[in-house]
């Protein structure tokens, strides 16, 4: 190739070269100027964003001062509640402490008071206390006044009976009575209970007897008839009505020397025991009379039911069984000690003797002996089954008690022989031959005998009715006595006597001025 087509060439590729890269700087300007134009554009749509930014900017701003105004007001506004709930809380404070010294205040102001009230109720309480027992000391003082002014006017009363004066000695009794009761004194106590038992005649007496009345027995379901037996050989039927008493002798035989009498139930029989050796056999119908011998007994002295077939007979010296259906003896058994006393225990009979046992019997075969527990010859026996006490009433006039833990008690109060006891709860009777019937309250700290009946005779048996308020007697002078022992049955007979009250000068005299003036007809004041 030529040197001028290879220029040739080369300008022209060098012209291409140029115009291409004219094209492609034109081509490239071009493309920058739009990215400029958009830029531009971009911007302007900036500029009128951030002109709107700056004026939404601008209008927060104006907000947000307004608004930090507003808060800074309400900052203000809160430093100032600040401060006032400060102070509040301070007085609040200061409040609370003031209320807790005043609540220690009112806690210490009311101990005080408390301990005020404990003092004052305290010293009330002494004060009550110190009155009670002036009220009780003066009540015990009245009341040890009108018991004994009760005992007085008991004493006074017997003297003026004694006297003649019955109708004075009938309202004394029935005042000592009145005030003894009303200040719950002893009604037992002997110038009382002697006063109202010559007032209200408690004792009647008959003779009817020609011998030693030896034992008595009501009939079965009537306290108003009595049988009773004596050592003349009698056996007699007495009915008392009123103060009259009806008697009708059943038998009567002096060889024959009765001890002792008992009334079958069933039957209505009654078997009378002689010690010359008979049993003597009363039939129901109060007319018919049998006599059996009892040829093995020697001096036979006291009965005693077995049950409703058979008797115990018992001797000085023997036993025997006797049957009630064929009035025979079915066995006998003799003993080597002599019998002093019959009496019955745990419903059996118990004997007795003269060397200081006693022997217990539940049949002919069966005999429990043991020692006597007190010293002496036993003439009577009795015990209580509620109480457990056993009385032992010996020759001399001494009476044992004997109570269930063991303790014996001496009871000083008869001169002679001890004939008859009985235990009515707590009340001991006893019965001497030294002619009185005692009574003896076996619950005091000191039992001490109180008199019921005082007579010139022996006393050989006595025997309560039904109701424990009224006892038949029997004395070595034949004569039968019944004794009303009830206070209220006293009382109200006596009370039924007084035809006048007291007058004013009767009063001043044997009550005193001093005790209130009433009526005894009429219970005033």
């Amino acid at each position: 190739m030529k040197r001028r087509e290879i220029i040739g060439y080369s300008v022209a590729l060098l012209l291409a070269g140029t115009t291409a890269a004219g094209f492609w700087g034109w081509q490239n300007e071009h493309q920058k100027v739009e990215e400029l134009e958009q830029q531009m554009a971009a911007l302007k749509k900036q500029e009128m964003r951030s002109a709107i930014d700056r004026s939404v900017s601008a209008q927060m701003e104006e907000i947000a001062n307004e608004q930090r105004e507003i808060s800074d007001e309400k900052r203000e506004e809160a430093l100032q509640q600040t401060k006032v709930a400060n102070e509040m809380r301070l007085r609040s404070e200061l409040e609370r402490h003031n209320a807790i010294i005043a609540e220690q205040n009112a806690v210490a102001s009311e101990k005080k008071a408390l301990e005020a009230s404990e003092v004052a109720e305290a010293q009330r309480l002494l004060a009550e206390h110190q009155r009670i027992q002036a009220e009780f000391s003066k009540r015990k003082a009245d009341t040890l006044s009108y018991i004994a002014l009760g005992r007085s006017l008991g004493s006074i009363s017997t003297i003026q009976s004694q006297a003649g004066n019955q109708d004075v000695a009938d309202l004394l009794s029935y005042a000592s009575y009145l005030y003894t009761s009303r200040y719950r004194g002893d009604v037992y106590y002997p110038a009382v209970f002697k006063s109202l038992m010559e007032s209200s005649q408690s004792m009647v007496s008959w003779t009817e007897h020609t011998g030693a009345v030896m034992n008595l027995e009501y009939l079965p379901g009537d306290d108003s008839r009595i049988v009773s037996v004596s050592n003349y050989g009698e056996i007699i039927l007495s009915e008392r009505q009123g103060s009259r008493l009806l008697t009708k002798v059943l038998f009567k035989n002096s060889d024959y020397d009765f001890r002792d009498v008992i009334i079958n139930k069933p039957t209505g029989r009654i078997y009378a025991l002689s010690r010359t050796g008979q049993l003597v056999i009363v039939q129901e119908d109060l007319k018919t009379v049998k006599t059996i011998v009892l040829d093995k007994i020697i001096h036979p002295m006291r009965l005693h039911d077995i049950n409703e077939n058979n008797l115990l007979i018992i001797g000085e010296s023997s036993l025997a069984l006797f049957d009630l259906k064929r009035n025979i003896l079915r066995g006998t058994r003799q003993l080597n000690y002599r019998v002093i006393k019959g009496s019955r225990k745990s419903n059996l009979p118990i004997l007795f003797d003269d060397q200081g046992k006693m022997h217990l019997v539940s049949g002919l075969d069966n005999i429990e002996t043991k020692d006597v527990p007190v010293s002496g010859t036993v003439t009577a026996y009795c015990e209580s089954k509620n109480t457990g006490i056993e009385a032992y009433g010996m020759s001399d006039g001494t009476i044992w008690l004997i109570y269930k833990d063991g303790k014996k008690q001496q009871l000083l109060g008869h001169r002679s022989r001890i004939s008859k006891m009985k235990l009515n709860g707590r009340q001991l009777f006893s019965a001497s031959y030294d002619g009185k019937v005692n009574l003896w309250l076996t619950d005091k700290d000191k039992v001490e005998p109180m008199t019921l009946i005082e007579t010139n005779n022996w006393i050989m048996h006595f025997n309560f009715d039904s109701t424990k308020t009224t006892f038949w007697m029997g004395d070595a002078k034949g004569n039968l006595t019944a004794v009303n022992i009830s206070v209220p049955l006293m009382v109200e007979s006596v009370k039924a006597k007084l035809k006048r009250d007291l007058t004013t000068e009767e009063w001043n005299y044997y009550i005193g001025k001093d005790v209130a003036y009433e009526s005894f007809l009429r219970g005033e004041r």
